[in-house]
């Protein structure tokens, strides 16, 4: 059931909704139109929340999680799909969380099972965090590995880019999973390349795919990570068939427009506050067409400089 459908099914007149945008503590106003006569409801907001004024009309939707630490700031989440995942930590393989992903309608290609459970989630995440769970985490330096789901919602999108042979370029590597399950699908008669602007995260995400199934591409050459600014993309092993961008750019990169090849497909988030997870397709003549898949929440993609500022 939707949002508009749970909330429309327990109210019958009309109000303004709001729900907490846990990545920046803001309230978005979502407001439903129905027939009057109209009916104000309570207020209710968090604790922490001073109240709102008396002719303002609320409710909070208890199943969107509130981040309370400060690294979750930047988390990826699909606001519309939140309540539908998992947030404990009772999954203990790996297998188990592909199993739920398959489960929720996220993984729906069995190539993309087979590259989640080849490379291990727990190689990737820091050691003190359960590495199975649906959110993101942070990674340091004001980074995040991105939720599992968010994970497999980019492979599927870029799978028909992925085959064997064909070149993939994943901007933002972190710690280094995603270009690791482009190294599998693409094979070592493909290329894989990741572009991190942080060195200490370029070289802890090596070691991180040395411990996985992805351990001989990156010996052979075919899996290669670099530290360089994402936004200029990676020339030197250009043009891709596959760009993933795992941060929010205010606008699409010219330089990565121009290195995807023709018939190539890129998912990037573009926006600041809202974002939107965008597809952009090059046809074979050249031209761009470019679409909305969801709504997101990524870190911004930015300077190096910028990125650790807070740090």
């Amino acid at each position: 059931m939707s949002i508009t459908q749970q909330i429309s099914s327990s109210f019958p007149s009309a109000y303004a909704c709001r729900y907490c945008a846990p990545s920046l503590g803001l309230y978005f106003n979502l407001r439903l139109r129905r027939p009057r006569p109209r009916r104000r409801l309570p207020t209710a907001l968090p604790p922490t929340t001073s109240s709102p004024p008396k002719t303002t009309t609320t409710t909070i939707i208890s199943f969107l999680p509130r981040f309370l630490g400060p690294h979750f700031v930047t988390g990826n989440c699909h606001l519309s799909r939140m309540e539908r995942f998992w947030t404990g930590s009772g999954i203990g393989t790996n297998k188990e969380m592909v199993e739920k992903l398959h489960n929720y309608g996220v993984v729906r290609s069995k190539k993309v099972a087979e590259v989640m459970e080849s490379i291990d989630r727990a190689f990737f995440v820091p050691d003190d965090i359960p590495p199975y769970v649906d959110t993101p985490v942070p990674i340091g330096y004001n980074a995040t590995i991105s939720a599992p789901h968010m994970h497999a919602t980019c492979l599927q999108l870029l799978e028909k880019h992925l085959k064997p042979g064909m070149r993939a370029l994943d901007v933002g590597s972190g710690t280094g999973y995603l270009t690791a399950c482009f190294a599998l699908m693409v094979g070592p008669e493909g290329r894989a390349v990741g572009v991190e602007h942080i060195p200490e995260l370029v070289a802890s995400s090596m070691e991180n795919i040395k411990k996985s199934a992805a351990a001989p591409l990156l010996k052979e050459g075919s899996l290669s990570v670099h530290v360089g600014d994402g936004r200029q993309g990676w020339p030197e092993c250009a043009p891709y068939d596959a760009i993933h961008v795992g941060a929010a750019a205010a606008e699409i990169p010219p330089a990565l427009i121009d290195q995807l090849k023709p018939g190539g497909r890129m998912v990037i988030p573009v926006g600041n506050i809202f974002q939107d997870l965008k597809v952009v397709d090059k046809d074979s003549d050249g031209s761009v067409n470019i679409h909305d898949e969801t709504s997101v929440r990524y870190v911004p993609l930015t300077s190096r400089e910028a990125q650790l500022r807070d740090n």
